[in-house]
């Protein structure tokens, strides 16, 4: 795995962990974290294109 996607994904679980437990319930909770990983990984191409 290349550093820049290692740090993105970090960062986002980062930001996931960090807010989790405000987010309501753990059904809730999965659901988000689902949505912010398929949106994660859309974006990851258009992040590695602007830093290469």
């Amino acid at each position: 795995m290349d550093p820049v996607t290692l740090l993105f994904y970090a960062l986002v679980c980062g930001a996931l962990g960090w807010a989790g437990p405000r987010l309501g319930a753990p059904l809730i909770r999965f659901g988000i974290g689902a949505v912010v990983g398929v949106l994660a990984a859309s974006v990851l191409p258009l992040v590695h294109q602007l830093l290469n």
